[in-house]
């Protein structure tokens, strides 16, 4: 039997507390909407943040699967007033831990409502939905440099020497032989003075922009509560947001590096094509993929291209433009964000003529699809059940593009990265990171996926470089200021963003 101490319970406050709790272990949607008080201030919060709203409540409960099994040991009643009361319950977990609930109660005329709710449980010694593996630390450094005392968290596409390569399925990392040697950057970072932390959880064969793994759930968004992570370099976003390492490695074909950055407020680079080598890295589409990085300083993002990128010296920026016709491309609060880093930086307005860009993102995607089939098309063939199914989508329509529609669209490429390298010159473009916010939890990204492709593809298809700053909306909702720059002016970027950064400081 289950103590209640402390105040005696106003009438109905213990019934409506075990009400919710029956709720709460049978994931009865419906009652704990009705349990929690109607609003937009409503509260909840745990070790991942605070929702406001009776309405981002709900959703972030529809997206979670319910909550973990548990039996309630104790409750503390605290009485303010015959309609006002604090409850708080002790728990303790099926899987092992005691956890804690605290809840603010009010009655009404339809009883007693929770008005406030914040939920205490133990920290998971390993949170799979962030890494594949950890170490203390899993590879240490091999030497010293700009980076000593960083950690990385790897991708689970670049190898690392004495584990196999997972992609993002486990179909795929059963049969993975262990890599003997790491890749590139990997041997770069550590021979800089980092060490590596562990390898984060990717979107399946980086097919995806969301972070939505089908196989390992979606990686917490600290920076938005409730909301996607953004991919597909996603675990390694998270592990960088949550402070479980300093540098997060990934690629960046479509914008996966960018899309994470954005949707949890960090910085990040997708470098140049080319000017980091890719060796020891598991391809989806070699004429877009490229190395990139995250981290929550714009120093540390800078050190890690000491490291990684050529050395030439940077030049400076210039002159910075906006296109407006990119701003309308974005969500308004997005939009609104941007327009408003451009203007700190006096960038002059420029007009685009972007009635191709539609045709240009369409070549994307057929050519990113035709060489996602040729890589991993041999394996997936008799396999695609393996894939979850918005990336089995994407592979179900790759396989279906014919040799002619693949060479159209090469040739579109082409005639595209010309086009919009001209378009930049030596100047640097201020547009979105992402067409919005981070998605909440259970909404469909393909709407939002398609819409942030417009603006990411831009660099994708010239091959250009593209730092994301962080920014947030008038709400407060984090967001990125992309800026894009010719081939090669990797470093300028950085310096520019390290620049930025020092002039917001205090």
């Amino acid at each position: 039997m289950t103590d209640v101490l402390g105040d005696p319970a106003p009438d109905g406050l213990l019934e409506a507390f075990w009400a919710y709790e029956t709720a709460l272990m049978g994931d009865d949607l419906a009652a704990l909407d009705r349990l929690f008080a109607e609003g937009p201030d409503t509260l909840r919060g745990d070790a991942a943040g605070l929702l406001v709203g009776h309405e981002q409540i709900s959703r972030f409960r529809g997206g979670r699967g319910g909550a973990p099994a548990r039996s309630v040991l104790e409750v503390h009643v605290r009485s303010f007033s015959h309609a006002h009361a604090l409850v708080i319950a002790i728990t303790e977990l099926e899987r092992g831990g005691r956890g804690q609930q605290t809840q603010v109660w009010r009655r009404g005329a339809d009883g007693w409502r929770v008005m406030a709710a914040h939920v205490a449980v133990p920290a998971p010694a390993f949170d799979s939905r962030v890494w594949r593996v950890v170490g203390d630390p899993l590879v240490r450094p091999t030497g010293s440099g700009p980076l000593d005392g960083e950690t990385v968290a790897v991708k689970d596409l670049f190898a690392v020497a004495g584990q196999p390569v997972g992609a993002g399925n486990p179909a795929w990392l059963e049969q993975a032989p262990v890599e003997p040697t790491p890749a590139w950057a990997v041997r770069m970072l550590t021979g800089g003075g980092a060490a590596v932390r562990g390898i984060t959880r990717t979107d399946e064969f980086a097919y995806s922009l969301a972070g939505t793994n089908a196989h390992h759930g979606t990686p917490p968004n600290p920076r938005a509560p409730g909301r996607i992570s953004g991919g597909s370099s996603s675990g390694s976003a998270s592990a960088v947001s949550l402070g479980h390492a300093s540098i997060g490695l990934g690629t960046d074909t479509g914008g996966s590096i960018r899309v994470p950055a954005a949707y949890q407020g960090l910085y990040g680079l997708r470098t140049t094509h080319g000017a980091v080598p890719t060796a020891g890295v598991m391809p989806l589409a070699p004429s877009f993929d490229t190395v990139g990085w995250l981290t929550r300083d714009a120093g540390l993002l800078a050190r890690v291209g000491d490291v990684l990128l050529p050395d030439v010296a940077p030049r400076p920026v210039r002159e910075v433009v906006v296109v407006p016709e990119l701003l309308a491309l974005a969500e308004p609060d997005v939009a609104a964000a941007v327009e408003a880093f451009a203007d700190r930086e006096s960038a002059p307005r420029e007009s685009w003529n972007l009635g191709e860009l539609e045709s240009w993102r369409e070549a994307f995607r057929v050519h990113q699809a035709a060489q996602a089939w040729a890589s991993h098309g041999a394996w997936l063939r008799t396999r695609l059940d393996v894939l979850g199914p918005d990336v089995r989508g994407r592979f179900e329509a790759a396989a279906a593009i014919s040799p002619d529609e693949a060479s159209v669209a090469a040739a579109r490429v082409t005639a595209a990265r010309q086009t919009i390298r001209e378009l930049v010159g030596d100047r640097v473009i201020v547009l979105p990171s992402a067409s919005s916010v981070a998605p909440l939890l259970g909404a469909d990204p393909g709407q939002v996926r398609d819409a942030t492709l417009r603006l990411t593809c831009l660099a994708g298809l010239g091959g250009l470089p593209a730092v994301s700053i962080p920014t947030a909306t008038a709400e407060g909702l984090p967001c990125g200021v992309s800026l894009v720059a010719a081939p090669g002016r990797d470093r300028d970027l950085l310096a520019f963003a390290v620049a930025h950064a020092e002039r917001l400081r205090p």
